[in-house]
């Protein structure tokens, strides 16, 4: 609790000291306690022990003893070698309800470029991509949440085989040649009958099968590779004929994303770092560079063995005709990106690793800052659950809308009164939620299967439990404004140090808020939020039960107070993470 940690240091500090302790060492030893029954804040004595030439257990009591006393302070402790430290309460609450969530950090507001998602554009949004675009859509808001001025990136591989696939395709094949070719596969979903993304996939499919089965695949492959050549040397007739191929489908895309609420501020085309002169003038730098290497063939490299990159440590720009390839271009995209922002930080699979290191080696040699990752692992799909559009890929319109029927299921269990719009209404909040919550819900760098039971359950733990919570207080808002009328201010009320359970556990956790969120920022770990949300709304449901705010005709003031805080800061907290606010259910 950065709080008290603020109010209490120096006193830490002046008793330390005071027994003949090295206060310098206070600052990083005092810490949050990792149980919340020991207290808020907690300093383990270890490590003055051979210095002051005692036993920790005897230093913390010591420390207890010499301890001056804080309005902050509710009490002080000392167990096995550790002094605890509790917030009082009252001086908690005073705080709180005047300056809210604020921590008391000096929040350093920084410009974030946050690049994320960033799917080649030849078919409908799948679930294999839905964790780069939630993780980085929750990193966007999450930063916003703290005050920076952040631009959320989409970049465009809009010159890449796949597109050149897909404009092939859709030049060469006619609605019956796909059709036949794709003859005995399951028939596209009439769900999606008028989404362009679902549509031209179709073409993307049939060209692959022909790709790997037909007579011509020797010409269909010359073709295709003529297109990607054309397009890497910048030939603006090619590029716009990708472009009119694949802007249909990168519409679909977004507007599936845009159902879980996930948008971008910026689109920016691979393309244009060829076509302005960008990729051609770096080539030239990279040539001069003292690692630079040539190939038989003629083509150029970079050797990073010589900057300590271990493995495959050939990094090739340049083919051996003078084209580039995919890695110059991201390297002369994230320069550019400097010159947007002074923070960039990218969201990728953890199969991008080796590339990410290259690029940052290779940014380095030019004197540039390499961009933060978050990397993340893959989710998976139980088997049997779902069926699937073409092998393992499950489409993303498609788990959405088997998320709504499984919430709606369970709404209308739950709720056998509502018609079937309500139902419907809140089934699409509850189903869309549950799928962003259940992905950022787990720490990035750990794979998961994805289960409805887990997703869609209303117990403690997921997104509709957040959502329940957050309903509640909305409830208790409805009800005292039928008192006190609309936009009711609470009545005048002193704060009692007889605080139920519930309340103190309550206002413990709103003041470890702005702690989680800064940590969440600084580290790239938007599960660590989603953990604080989940405990944010155990504890209101802890207050709600020992805390009547409405006897009869009375508005307990401090408790509706308290109320209308964790009201707001839940409603922000969802916001970040993407989870839709009802307020009814």
């Amino acid at each position: 609790m950065e709080l008290l940690k603020t109010n209490v240091i120096s006193r830490v500090e002046a008793a330390l000291e005071a027994i003949g302790g090295d206060a310098d060492l206070v600052k990083s030893l005092l810490q949050p306690a990792r149980e919340a029954d020991q207290g808020d804040l907690t300093l383990p004595c270890f490590p003055f022990a051979k210095a002051l030439k005692k036993s920790p257990v005897s230093i913390a009591e010591e420390l207890r003893a010499a301890m001056e006393n804080h309005e902050s302070i509710g009490d002080i402790n000392a167990v096995n070698g550790y002094l605890n430290i509790r917030v009082n309460p009252v001086w908690l609450a005073n705080h709180l309800l005047s300056v809210g969530v604020d921590n008391g950090m000096e929040k350093a507001k920084r410009s974030v470029l946050i690049e994320h998602t960033s799917a080649n554009p030849n078919g409908p949004f799948h679930v294999g991509r839905a964790r780069n675009a939630i993780l980085g859509d929750t990193l966007v808001r999450l930063h916003r949440l703290w005050g920076n001025e952040v631009t959320a990136e989409y970049y465009v591989d809009d010159m890449g085989k796949q597109v050149a696939v897909l404009a092939w395709a859709l030049n060469a094949l006619s609605r019956d040649d796909v059709e036949a070719l794709l003859e005995g596969r399951e028939a596209p979903n009439p769900l999606w009958a008028s989404k362009p993304d679902h549509q031209r996939v179709r073409w993307y499919q049939a060209a692959q099968l022909l790709r790997k089965e037909s007579e011509q695949s020797p010409e269909i492959e010359k073709a295709i590779g003529a297109l990607v050549h054309a397009s890497e040397n910048g030939d603006e007739a090619v590029l716009e004929s990708f472009e009119a191929a694949y802007q249909p489908v990168l519409d679909g895309m977004l507007a599936t994303l845009g159902r879980l609420g996930i948008t971008y501020d910026r689109f920016t085309k691979e393309s244009v770092f060829v076509t302005n002169g960008d990729v051609a003038s770096l080539m030239d730098e990279l040539g001069a560079l003292a690692i630079n290497g040539h190939a038989e063939n003629g083509a150029q490299y970079l050797d990073l063995g010589e900057r300590g990159l271990k493995g495959k440590t050939e990094f090739f720009y340049r083919r051996g005709d003078g084209s580039s390839l995919y890695a110059t271009r991201d390297i002369a995209y994230h320069r550019w990106k400097w010159t947007q922002s002074n923070e960039l930080i990218n969201v990728l699979g953890e199969d991008h690793k080796l590339q990410a290191q290259q690029v940052g080696l290779t940014l380095e040699e030019l004197g540039e800052p390499r961009p933060e990752v978050m990397f993340y692992s893959f989710i998976k799909l139980p088997e049997g659950k779902m069926s699937t559009r073409q092998g393992n890929v499950v489409f993303m319109d498609d788990l959405l809308e088997e998320a709504k029927a499984q919430a709606a299921n369970v709404v209308s269990e739950r709720r056998p009164e509502y018609d079937e719009e309500s139902v419907a209404t809140i089934a699409e909040a509850v189903g869309t939620s549950a799928v962003r919550f259940n992905i950022v819900n787990v720490s990035p760098e750990k794979g998961f299967t994805f289960r409805w039971e887990d997703a869609l359950s209303f117990e403690a733990g997921s997104a509709p439990f957040v959502m329940y919570s957050h309903t509640r207080a909305c409830s208790i808002l409805r009800n005292v404004e039928q008192h006190l009328g609309a936009n009711p201010q609470a009545p005048e009320f002193t704060i009692d140090a007889n605080m139920p359970d519930g309340l103190i556990q309550l206002l413990r956790t709103l003041a470890v808020h702005d702690d989680c969120l800064e940590k969440v920022i600084r580290e790239h770990r938007p599960h660590l939020f989603a953990e604080y949300i989940l405990q944010l709304s155990n504890a209101y449901n802890g207050f709600y039960r020992d805390c009547h705010i409405l006897d009869g005709d009375e508005v307990n003031g401090f408790y509706f107070a308290v109320s209308e805080l964790a009201r707001s800061t839940l409603n922000s907290g969802m916001e970040a993470l993407g989870i839709q606010r009802l307020e009814t259910m």
